[in-house]
């Protein structure tokens, strides 16, 4: 019986990990082909400079919005799996008059905030009106987030995968033409252009199956406040993470420059972005699942250890292939301009390995409900990222930020599976540490292929590898499903 329940948890994770890692894939496709144009038409500074305001719109965003992106989803969700139409309109009005709200407030924000963000975020020139007129994406981004919420509460996982895809295809055939002709000065106006398309589709899909409706008054407000809580700590936990990153590209900004800032921010989307969207695929369905749960001592250990194991075999063999193709991948994506990032690319990859091996673990706070946990965490995690990255940067380059990423991946891993055996008496599996011992290896050996070989040796080791790690995934993989 126990063979059974493990077989269906394995094919129910891949099942799903496959329908949102399917779709993640599809959307970072065009991104990629987008990245390319860009990076053709306006250089590695071009890029650091959109980075550097996508950062800073995503800081803003993230300590405005209330968390309401991830927190209503909850209740949503549950009024929507009861039937109980009066409590999911009653949620849905909640949700859209909190994000109305936000929306204004975080614009708002944005717009004070100008000469302060300008002054921690460039060393040259007067930013201060480009701020200000940024600060309208803020508002669109609360509507569009909680649009967003309620798509996933009311299932529509269709229909979000419509939108997202639309979104990305919308940014790609109107920011294209702006950079061509206004080159690094239409990165603002793309920027504003983007968000509105994406509100747009988002609000369109919406507003069909539950026409708007905003109602601001004292009974809603308190009818939220639960939201709100809940909300607050995934908020304060993305300030923590956003925070780190506008940190990071601020001190390459100053410290450095706006090329090495772009070259920077193509290896971390190469990566941790990127390689790392079976992460984003995983989270859409296994943290209702764990929090179902999270009373549940032996269910929710079970729960975890196949979630990390599953995640470990499906990444290894990519991260691996990923590794080998790197010095072709980036000049095909980027341009040869971008090639000083190959190795710390190539590192920062060694701690995606640890990430799937931490991530599962990381959401029993959140399943707990353990909301001040949660934050302490997260915020120990961006300072040590912080700290790693820039003392790896200064003595290293831009190989001493892989090698940083790469410390704050072993620091978290060891932090989180300690606490997790504490406060959950969480237990890593048998299974766990055997695939780690038989994947991690193979990582580390691509890695020394990579710095030691060349020419034909390289390629014939790494494809060794290659199959290797994929054999050895397959093999698991399917002696866990069978039936």
């Amino acid at each position: 019986m126990e063979n059974q329940e493990t077989r269906s948890s394995y094919r129910h994770i891949l099942k799903y990990t496959g329908l949102f890692g399917g779709i993640q894939g599809l959307t970072i496709l065009i991104g990629l082909v987008r990245n390319k144009l860009v990076a053709v038409l306006l250089g590695p500074s071009g890029v650091g400079l959109i980075s550097l305001f996508n950062s800073t719109i995503s800081f803003i965003s993230s300590g405005t919005n209330l968390g309401l992106p991830t927190s209503s989803v909850k209740n949503i969700s549950e009024a929507y799996e009861q039937q109980d139409k009066e409590r999911l309109d009653s949620a849905i009005c909640q949700v859209r008059t909190l994000a109305f709200l936000t929306a204004i407030f975080g614009m708002a924000v944005c717009a004070a905030l100008g000469p302060l963000l300008n002054y921690f975020s460039f060393s040259w020139g007067d930013h201060r009106l480009h701020f200000v007129s940024l600060s309208p994406i803020i508002a669109m981004m609360a509507i569009t987030g909680g649009e967003t919420s309620i798509l996933k509460g009311i299932r529509k996982l269709r229909a979000l995968a419509t939108v997202t895809i639309y979104n990305v295809i919308g940014a790609l055939v109107t920011s294209v033409p702006i950079y061509y002709y206004y080159r690094i000065s239409g990165v603002v106006p793309s920027l504003v252009l983007a968000a509105i398309i994406q509100m747009l589709l988002t609000i369109g899909y919406s507003y069909r199956l539950h026409p708007p409706k905003i109602k601001i008054s004292k009974n809603t407000l308190l009818q939220s406040k639960g939201m709100v809580v809940l909300g607050v700590a995934f908020m304060i936990s993305g300030i923590f993470t956003t925070g780190a990153d506008f940190a990071i590209r601020s001190f390459l900004s100053n410290y450095a420059s706006l090329d090495e800032l772009g070259l920077y921010n193509a290896g971390f989307m190469l990566t941790t972005v990127y390689a790392g969207m079976i992460f984003t695929a995983m989270e859409t369905d296994y943290y209702p699942r764990l929090s179902a749960l999270n009373n549940d001592i032996e269910g929710r250990t079970l729960a975890v250890n196949h979630q990390v194991e599953v995640t470990l075999l499906l990444i290894s063999p990519m991260l691996v292939l990923f590794t080998i193709f790197l010095p072709v991948i980036i000049p095909l994506l980027y341009t040869n301009k971008f090639l000083p990032v190959v190795g710390m690319s190539q590192i920062t990859i060694l701690a995606l390995y640890l990430r799937a091996m931490k991530l599962p673990v990381a959401y029993l706070t959140l399943a707990k409900g353990d909301s001040l946990a949660f934050l302490a965490l997260e915020a120990y995690s961006a300072a040590i990222m912080v700290l790693s990255v820039v003392c790896g940067y200064k003595w290293l380059g831009l190989d001493g930020i892989g090698w940083g990423l790469l410390a704050t991946g072993l620091i978290d891993i060891i932090v989180i599976n300690t606490y997790a055996r504490i406060r959950y008496c969480y237990k890593m599996s048998v299974s766990v540490v055997k695939f780690a011992c038989l994947q991690l290896p193979i990582g580390w050996l691509t890695f020394g292929v990579e710095r030691c070989l060349s020419g034909a040796v390289y390629w014939t080791a790494g494809g060794l590898l290659s199959v290797l790690s994929m054999g050895i995934s397959l093999f698991l993989l399917r002696s866990r499903t069978k039936r």
